[in-house]
């Protein structure tokens, strides 16, 4: 046990951070993983400078091709500029504060621990936002399956078969699944890790490994209402993404109280930009 230190004055809020009741070494905490960084678009993030902010993300022509035949006339075709409006309309926040005490008898950086541990919550926030929102904008969708160990793998290559026939590129490709999906496919007959496309192992944190094309994500962020689990798989191109701490701010001294505190702003949004490029994959257990 670390010595302990005398609290001056009564008792204090927040005792959680006291020398008597934790040690010198912060309890490692475990987050959640998050996919986005590998699954959205990021190339038109631009300059966010607040709540309100626009991107325009610039479409590419279609360009039509023709049969020719010798001596006889070309026809121009006229490009149209077009573009997607990306709308960055969503914030989100932490605050904290820290009694000047709870600092004085404490022998980390509690500023910094609890910095760090807001980034990561705001992370697994937005994560779950997005999930839980874009599958319902997938121009493409398998019906309600029923995943086992014996059906995931086919469930699996009936997504890749959906992107097949709608000609999105093989490259790039992601699954995004919950753990007990994930279950069901280290179950399934993918036993050799040389099969999911590894030369060691399909056990590793959030990347399950390479399967039929797609590289397959765990995460609990998966939207879900208890009994079907809304999955989506797809390419970068299907959703882009946008964000920026705008914010972040120290204040030695707060009005009426001896603490310190800290604030931060994250603005961000997101958007289906190519339905065609994502699959929802509605799943239930058996």
């Amino acid at each position: 046990m670390p010595t302990s230190v005398a609290r001056v004055g009564g008792s204090l809020p927040g005792g959680n951070f006291l020398p008597e009741v934790w040690s010198r070494k912060l309890q490692a905490k475990f987050y959640l993983s998050t996919v986005l960084d590998r699954i959205c678009n990021h190339d038109w993030e631009g300059e966010i400078k607040d709540k309100g902010s626009k991107v325009k993300i610039r479409v590419r022509p279609t360009v039509v091709t023709r049969p020719y035949s010798v001596n006889s006339g070309i026809s121009y075709q006229d490009l149209e500029d077009d573009y997607i409006e990306l709308l960055l309309d969503k914030a989100r926040y932490f605050a904290f504060k820290i009694d000047d005490i709870d600092v004085y008898q404490s022998d980390v950086s509690l500023m910094n621990e609890c910095t760090q541990d807001a980034g990561e919550n705001m992370k697994i926030d937005i994560d779950s936002e997005v999930l839980g929102s874009v599958y319902a904008n997938a121009g493409l969708a398998l019906t309600s399956t029923a995943v086992t160990k014996s059906t995931v793998l086919d469930w699996l290559v009936d997504a890749g078969t959906k992107l097949d026939e709608s000609n999105v590129p093989e490259t790039g490709r992601w699954a995004v699944v919950p753990p007990w999906i994930t279950g069901s496919i280290k179950k399934s007959d993918l036993k050799d890790a040389s099969i999911a496309g590894d030369g060691t192992s399909i056990l590793r944190n959030g990347r399950i490994g390479m399967i039929d094309r797609f590289e397959v994500f765990n995460s609990n962020n998966v939207a879900n209402n208890g009994t079907t689990w809304n999955c989506l798989a797809g390419t970068r191109h299907g959703i882009c993404f946008a964000s920026q701490v705008t914010k972040v701010q120290h204040m030695d001294k707060l009005e009426n109280t001896f603490a310190s505190a800290v604030r931060g702003l994250n603005v961000y949004g997101f958007k289906v930009t190519k339905p065609e490029a994502l699959v929802h994959m509605p799943a239930t257990k058996s």
